[in-house]
């Protein structure tokens, strides 16, 4: 399985869907190719949570969330190592031009990520109107051309030839580091397996987690790492970058002066709401 992210300057036509008034300067994208997930019940996310790592020390929290939060994998503009994260409620809209129809397996995924993530206005728009995250569902054969109309036949050549993905999402951002928007694009016709597994990573990293690491072993954010599911690390991360106390725009530096007071925080949420869930 090979994932990864990419830095693409200039707007991409999916940006006609969404209601923002400003369309960023800048274009992250992650890709996911030969990912593999499950739905609760499948076997396969029934073995990866049962073997899941659930001890973690603030040293290896610290250090995937620098390496996935501030870097892009492959990058067509100028490296800017700085947070990128909403700072406003996010509604995902739905495009489904595919069968089957997985629009309803994708308002439960968003419902999972928003129950694990505190201070996450995260919620299904019900029109494209009022969205600032589209997900296009297509149908394999077509994943290829989809990615071309939305990022153009030059961005997309690169984009084929470094990452080769199978899924992919892109976030655009303004000068002050918001993402003001962001898409993925996910095929339908594959295993339920495949399906949740790029759900999830390109939902997640559509919301600013837009990196891939080899070194960090325990993330879903890493080519060599199935999951399916919102597992604890990445629950970590994403609490992280979503605490109101790390702002768009913060540098390596500003976080790690911050860190020692919100991580203990997030750990605390994580505990209480995955007890609570479990329930």
């Amino acid at each position: 399985m090979e994932r990864s992210a990419a830095w693409v300057g200039g707007a991409t036509a999916i940006a006609s869907v969404l209601s923002a008034a400003t369309v960023a300067a800048s274009v992250f994208v992650a890709a996911a190719a030969a990912c593999t997930a499950a739905r609760a019940e499948d076997a396969e996310i029934a073995s990866r949570r049962a073997a899941e790592r659930k001890s973690f020390t603030d040293d290896e929290i610290r250090d995937g969330f620098f390496k996935i939060a501030f870097h892009a994998e492959l990058q067509f503009d100028r490296p800017d190592e700085r947070i990128r994260k909403f700072d406003g409620p996010i509604r995902v809209f739905v495009i489904n031009r595919g069968r089957p129809d997985r629009r309803a397996a994708i308002a439960a995924v968003v419902a999972d990520i928003r129950a694990h993530v505190y201070h996450l206005d995260l919620a299904m728009a019900a029109d494209a109107e009022h969205a600032n995250f589209v997900v296009t569902l297509v149908r394999h054969r077509a994943f290829a051309r989809t990615v071309r109309s939305y990022y153009g036949p030059d961005k997309a050549k690169r984009i084929q030839s470094s990452l080769r993905p199978q899924c992919l999402s892109g976030i655009g951002k303004d000068r002050d580091n918001r993402i003001t928007r962001a898409e993925a694009i996910l095929p339908v016709d594959v295993s339920d397996f495949a399906f949740y597994d790029c759900a999830y990573e390109e939902l997640l990293q559509g919301l600013g987690v837009i990196n891939d690491d080899a070194s960090v072993p325990w993330t879903m954010f890493n080519d060599d790492v199935q999951m399916g599911f919102f597992d604890l690390y990445d629950q970590y991360l994403l609490n992280i970058l979503y605490d109101p106390r790390v702002r768009p725009g913060m540098t390596k530096s500003d976080v790690s002066t911050i860190l020692p007071d919100v991580l203990p925080a997030v750990r605390a949420w994580a505990a209480k709401t995955n007890t609570q869930l479990s329930k």
